[in-house]
């Protein structure tokens, strides 16, 4: 329970903050399941503030005839009301009440949020990365620290938990940029390193599903994996809830990359997608089972260096 659940505008925003997770977030929504109330609620907090912060930067019909500097100042305005309630230690905003409250109570540190801000507002002027280690620096803001912001809200027992939290984060966004090749090239963008696409001969431009698409692909999966692999020693580290809602999360993100194998690496015809039926149940059998990275995956590959 909150300390004060008859605050009105706390008790609306962490409704708006769970209708936020559940229609556009749903691994984050069926994994948070598994948690008891309060932490499953500030869970759709940290979720919530940064799905308002994405779409400021890539709602299409919202920003249609703006300028990147429209968008630019948009997103600034919006960290600046966030920065603005955080100093005060509440908002009239509903929203941004309930991740105030979320950020106080869980004691998230806030040098997060000046990291994340400052990767969405990368997407605004970065169409491209040339190597790996390039779209590692974006996902250091817009990946890596999530898993920072999900710790203290989680309660690790082992400060040892940082790092594979983090590797989770990116883990999560890597696949989502695998699975939306063809959505984030209709925003003007490619989060495929520029090194790889060379190396394996690929015309992402040209959408098309060639030996050497599947090939780059089956390269990118690899790493992908190694990241969930890396991420899942830190599973052990977290309170029995809170390990059921990672490796709830994991279990069903992981599964993505099997649905792109299933479809021939073909990313740029369908999105791909693991139905909400499937993502109730392996929630409610890792919350009867236990944690069940092991057997997230029914395919292994070996390791990407």
């Amino acid at each position: 329970m909150l300390d004060n659940p008859a605050d009105p505008v706390l008790t609306e925003g962490y409704r708006r903050c769970a209708y936020l997770t559940k229609e556009y977030g749903t691994t984050y929504f069926w994994g948070a399941a598994l948690l008891a109330r309060p932490r499953r609620r500030h869970v759709h907090a940290v979720y919530a503030l940064c799905r308002l912060a994405d779409d400021i930067v890539d709602d299409q019909e919202v920003n249609a005839g703006r300028s990147i500097d429209e968008i630019t100042a948009a997103l600034a305005a919006f960290a600046a009301r966030f920065r603005t309630a955080l100093a005060a230690g509440g908002s009239d905003d509903p929203v941004l009440a309930a991740v105030v409250d979320t950020v106080t109570r869980t004691h998230i540190d806030p040098e997060c949020f000046d990291r994340f801000f400052g990767a969405m507002a990368m997407d605004l002027t970065t169409t491209s990365y040339e190597s790996w280690d390039d779209l590692c620096g974006y996902m250091e803001g817009s990946a890596a620290v999530i898993g920072e912001m999900m710790l203290p809200v989680l309660q690790p027992m082992d400060p040892m938990a940082r790092e594979p939290a983090r590797d989770l984060g990116k883990a999560f966004q890597l696949t989502n940029f695998l699975r939306d090749v063809d959505e984030d090239l209709n925003l003007g963008r490619v989060y495929l390193p520029q090194e790889d696409l060379r190396r394996f001969g690929v015309d992402v431009e040209a959408r098309t599903v060639t030996k050497e698409w599947r090939a780059m692909m089956a390269f990118q999966l690899a790493r992908n994996r190694d990241l969930y692999r890396r991420a899942d020693v830190g599973i052990p580290m977290l309170p029995p809830r809170s390990a059921r809602c990672v490796s709830a999360a994991r279990v069903l993100y992981s599964q993505i990359l099997e649905l792109i194998e299933d479809v021939d690496y073909d990313v740029f015809t369908r999105r791909v997608r693991v139905p909400t039926w499937r993502k109730a149940g392996i929630a409610g059998r890792i919350l009867i089972t236990g944690p069940a990275t092991a057997r997230g995956s029914k395919r292994r590959v070996g390791h990407v260096a």
